[in-house]
């Protein structure tokens, strides 16, 4: 919906609804972005900001289900786990993802210097019985990619549930395999999600010369 203001000559002027940002599906990162912001974090000495960002790309939740992780559900027996399952809000399915030895490390050094060490989210929010909001968590994915010079208006959190989705996706040709890592209830949703269709489809006319 449009925003209806006026100018100083007293004329319409009309304010889009998403204040002139880019709309539409945002693209995964590279393997050289994920390095770089890696490498950024951790010579800042951000903890936190390095174990959400390596969970982020493991787990391929959504930001509302990666936001609203808790201890028990990634170290229910004091470390990180190999693997951890929760239920999506959206879908109400549960999910399973691996958690790498890199993202185990992160997250074993991160909770090792948690003042809240008790609190029972993983990453808590400013109240008591909170946790960070998907806003808080958009705004810091802006922070990261501005550090290694990537324009955040192009990227959201779906890029980074999208980022290892897809190399599995190129690596393997395994759709079924991607669809069950997103908790994808169709098979359908996995194909719009990757924007395969069209990726493969100009890989092949890339083929033909005429």
């Amino acid at each position: 919906m449009d925003i209806t203001n006026f100018n100083a000559t007293g004329s319409q002027t009309r304010q889009s609804w998403n204040k002139g940002k880019l709309t539409g599906s945002k693209p995964p990162l590279r393997p050289k972005h994920v390095c770089a912001i890696r490498t950024r974090l951790q010579l800042k000495g951000r903890l936190r900001d390095l174990a959400l960002f390596n969970l982020a790309i493991d787990s391929k939740l959504r930001g509302c289900d990666l936001v609203s992780l808790t201890t028990m559900d990634v170290a229910p027996n004091g470390c990180a786990a190999d693997r951890a399952s929760v239920r999506q809000r959206k879908t109400g399915r549960p999910v399973r993802f691996e958690i790498t030895e890199q993202t185990r490390q992160a997250l074993d050094d991160y909770r090792s210097q948690r003042r809240e060490a008790t609190h029972p989210y993983l990453f808590p929010g400013r109240g008591r019985a909170s946790h960070l909001t998907t806003r808080q968590y958009a705004r810091l994915l802006e922070e990261w990619l501005a550090m290694i010079g990537l324009d955040p208006s192009l990227y959201g959190t779906h890029s980074l549930r999208r980022t290892k989705a897809t190399l599995i996706y190129k690596k393997t040709k395994n759709l079924r395999a991607v669809q069950l890592l997103l908790g994808h209830t169709k098979i359908e949703s996995t194909v719009r999600y990757l924007g395969i269709e069209v990726d493969d489809a100009l890989a092949v006319a890339e083929q033909i010369e005429v």
